[in-house]
């Protein structure tokens, strides 16, 4: 990335950028900005998907269901006749994707919400809260005498992996498994593939759906208090039950959501506060900062950089005309570095008063549904490792390139650091 003297990311043309480029994905912040002033509605030239980098323009289509449609499957917007020739992969042995939850409009939606939102209660969050914490300190256990670690692969993936995998009902000591069924599950929406790649990432996604349809077919026989327990017997009022083709794609929604966003923010967290000691002890003088903190990162390292989107009508935006079945890409990472909305936007500031207006998690009817949890798990890792340990540092270079190549998330490889224990 090029800086300025003050290590703030210097404007990058347009013409000579591409948002699929692997040093652009790693670090978008440039271009965000020159797309914002010169192109918020951007067409990229390799797919046709415009692009939708302005704070006001994300939120307001997030809001409006009626004219940008969630029934979209982004792989065959991103691969093309390769995203069919996925979903006959997965139909000849298992389950191909259909539109479920997040990939519904209303009145669907509505009656899938309602569904998730009966096992996805707050008073069962707030219940979490012991074991997050709890396990937190577990993981510390294992390393804190060593002085180092690999803060993601030690503590940042498997404290969200093993609470989630708890709470669905799955073996909570194969979070790396799991983990590895999400980036294969988010794969297709997030590069462009080979045939060889395709059938690669068909495997790893039969494999999830084929262990998942024993656990369903266990858990209707044999119900035991856990997510996926509630959800194969969950109903509304003249509403069948989950068919098993809509449980498979919402595990691979709660799955995908789960086994990724939050790790990545956990891990940033921690990286931000090693690059900026002045916020670092702020936040020590100040504990009560912590929920402003984890906005703050969400803001300026959102998880989940974009989403998409098909337009349902003619309609315009900036005076950009969009048609009928155009696909649109939300770029929730752009809309969060939004100078207009967000002053000194790359600036990483815990007492930000605007922060949490961030888009990280959506927005509208389709705002996040493990929102609640992943802040939680977020500012419970984060004051847990600040209460046990300091004097963080990196341990070692980050790896090259540091991130998992992915159009719509920014997943860091690794992060060595070392520290001192506090005890």
């Amino acid at each position: 990335m090029t800086s300025d003297k003050d290590g703030c990311p210097m404007t990058k043309k347009i013409s000579d950028t591409s948002l699929l480029d692997a040093e652009t994905l790693a670090n978008p912040w440039g271009f965000y900005e020159a797309l914002q002033r010169e192109e918020p509605i951007y067409k990229m030239p390799e797919t046709g998907i415009y692009v939708v980098t302005k704070y006001d323009d994300v939120a307001h289509i997030l809001r409006d269901t009626e004219t940008f449609s969630n029934v979209i499957l982004a792989m065959e917007a991103l691969q093309g006749d390769n995203g069919r020739r996925y979903q006959e992969m997965l139909k000849e042995k298992g389950w191909e994707h259909v539109h479920v939850l997040h990939r519904t409009d209303p009145p669907k939606h509505a009656t899938h919400r309602k569904l998730v939102d009966r096992v996805f209660t707050a008073a069962r969050v707030r219940d979490l809260v012991p074991a997050v914490e709890a396990l937190a300190h577990e993981l510390i256990d294992k390393f804190e005498h060593l002085g180092e670690c690999d803060l993601i692969k030690d503590f940042a993936l498997p404290l969200p992996g093993m609470i989630l995998g708890e709470q669905l009902g799955l073996d909570k000591t194969q979070f790396a498994r799991f983990q590895k069924w999400a980036l294969a599950m988010l794969a297709t929406s997030n590069e462009i593939m080979s045939d060889e790649r395709l059938r690669e990432i068909a495997e790893i996604e039969l494999d999830a759906q084929h262990y998942l349809s024993e656990v369903f077919e266990s858990r209707r026989k044999n119900p035991t208090g856990d997510l996926i327990s509630d959800l194969v017997h969950v109903t509304l009022e003249g509403e069948e039950p989950f068919t098993e083709h809509e449980l498979q794609n919402l595990l691979n929604q709660l799955i995908t959501g789960g086994y990724e966003t939050t790790t990545s923010a956990i891990a940033h967290g921690l990286w931000l506060l090693i690059q900026n000691p002045l916020q670092y002890q702020k936040l020590r003088d100040k504990p009560e900062l912590l929920k402003r903190f984890v906005d703050e990162t969400l803001r300026i390292e959102s998880p989940v950089q974009g989403i998409m989107r098909t337009v349902t009508k003619d309609t315009s935006i900036r005076g950009v005309d969009l048609k009928k079945d155009d696909t649109i890409l939300l770029r929730f990472g752009a809309a969060n570095q939004d100078g207009e909305r967000f002053e000194c936007p790359r600036s990483f500031d815990i007492e930000r008063k605007n922060s949490a207006t961030h888009l990280a998690f959506g927005g509208g009817i389709h705002v996040c549904l493990g929102q609640q949890l992943a802040k939680q798990e977020i500012l419970i890792g984060i004051k847990v490792l600040m209460e046990r340990l300091e004097n963080f540092k990196l341990n070692a270079d980050l790896p090259e390139p540091s991130y998992v190549y992915s159009l719509n998330f920014r997943p860091l490889k690794a992060l060595p650091i070392q520290f001192r224990s506090r005890g």
